[in-house]
């Protein structure tokens, strides 16, 4: 065990002298900031309960630097208009409120609000090419053209995002779930070769209605990316009695795929947010988690090159200031709040026992904390839990966190 309370300035200067810091520029690098993003969310596109152009505010308003507002199976584009009944009243007088007229464009079809009134007006959505230049500034706001590819294998709901998508894709279907999953991954990464753009696959849930297992969630090709954390609260993040956590899920598929190629599997956290109005436990609101990707520019290219390799961490309220590695070294250094406690874990899986993935190693309590990597390890990642409960949580009694990525540790059974 290794608890390490060096002062967290020592530790960045020495950082900086030596490049320690993967997620911090040295004097050869572009300089990198810190941006938060959310990368699965919805509107009134599909399921969600608001307007994109009231949640987009939402994000920017709450110190969110880029969006990407991920449909089921539907970009935001061509026609589309949405029923205001009683239900929906109070959301459209608050984009009425906020954007009014002519932004607002209805048709009406009841003169006023009754008991007996079935349909009040019906509303044009926005696209996203309409909306966009209210909100995206050069370096501060960011919108990502996403969906959410929805697909099944008989009940089981199998859910893929694509983050920068230049065009539909629709489900691609399948005779088990990891073909499922894997025609969907597919077609996402020929759309990015065909069209050159940068298009970042991830699977979403693994845990809503169980839907995926740790070795079916291993067996997916091309995929680097999971919801190791999602804020919806029906999609079992902790797992139960005969399911595993998407943290032990996250250590599963980390030692088969450095075992079999030598490749990463790489954690998000995301809200899969659906509902803007009424915030509680029961609801999925936003705000819940996010990514913080260490970028060297607010452009869709940017970020997912740093996504890719692993330039980020996951939130859900913790904040750090720095992460860094060498062939020796592992650590990071926390923002603090006044108050609060955190605890870090780092968890392996020894290259002599990768029947036993994800171990806890070694666990420190101080704001600047290192690991020192042995090298019996495959890997190693990093996670921080606080003191503090977390605002309006998906779960009740949910403390905030941080997942730290892995980097792979040169062992000669890791290839």
């Amino acid at each position: 065990m290794h608890n390490a309370r060096v002062p967290q300035f020592f530790l960045v200067f020495i950082m900086m002298i030596l490049g320690m810091d993967a997620c911090s520029p040295n004097s050869s690098q572009p300089a990198r900031k810190w941006y938060r993003g959310n990368l699965h969310t919805h509107s009134f596109w599909s399921d969600g309960n608001d307007y994109p152009e009231v949640i987009t505010a939402w994000y920017k308003q709450h110190g969110y630097h880029f969006l990407a507002i991920s449909d089921h199976n539907t970009l935001q584009e061509g026609q589309k208009w949405v029923t205001v009944d009683s239900t929906d009243y109070d959301h459209y007088l608050r984009y009425v409120r906020l954007f009014g007229d002519p932004w607002v464009e209805v048709i009406p079809l009841a003169d006023s609000l009754s008991d007996g009134d079935a349909d009040l007006w019906r509303v044009r959505l926005k696209t996203m090419s309409e909306y966009r230049s209210l909100f995206e500034e050069s370096g501060k706001f960011l919108l990502i053209k996403s969906e959410e590819i929805s697909d099944r294998f008989e009940k089981k709901p199998l859910h893929v995002n694509a983050t920068n998508i230049q065009t539909l894709l629709l489900p691609q279907r399948g005779a088990d779930v990891v073909e499922v999953l894997q025609n969907n991954v597919d077609a996402i990464l020929d759309q990015r070769t065909t069209t050159g753009k940068p298009i970042l696959p991830h699977i979403n849930h693994p845990n809503f209605g169980y839907a995926i297992s740790p070795d079916e969630l291993a067996a997916v090709n091309g995929d680097n990316f999971f919801e190791v954390y999602n804020g919806h609260p029906l999609v079992h993040n902790a797992g139960d009695s005969t399911h595993a956590s998407t943290d032990a899920t996250w250590d599963y598929v980390l030692t088969k795929r450095v075992l079999e190629d030598g490749a990463l599997f790489y954690g998000l956290a995301v809200d899969d947010a659906h509902h803007y109005s009424k915030f509680n436990v029961t609801r999925a609101n936003p705000g819940r988690g996010w990514v913080m990707v260490h970028a060297t520019e607010l452009t869709p290219a940017a970020i997912i090159s740093a996504l890719e390799s692993g330039d980020f961490y996951a939130s859900t309220g913790v904040v750090l200031d720095s992460i860094w590695h060498t062939g020796k070294k592992y650590g990071l250094a926390i923002q603090p709040r006044p108050g609060v406690q955190y605890t870090t874990q780092f968890i392996v899986t020894l290259a002599d026992y990768p029947e036993e993935p994800g171990i806890v190693r070694a666990t420190s309590t101080g704001l600047a904390v290192e690991y020192n990597i042995r090298g019996d390890e495959l890997y190693v990642r990093a996670k921080v839990e606080s003191s503090r409960l977390k605002e309006n949580p998906g779960t009740p009694g949910e403390l905030e966190q941080a997942w730290v990525q892995p980097v792979k540790v040169n062992h000669p059974t890791a290839k």
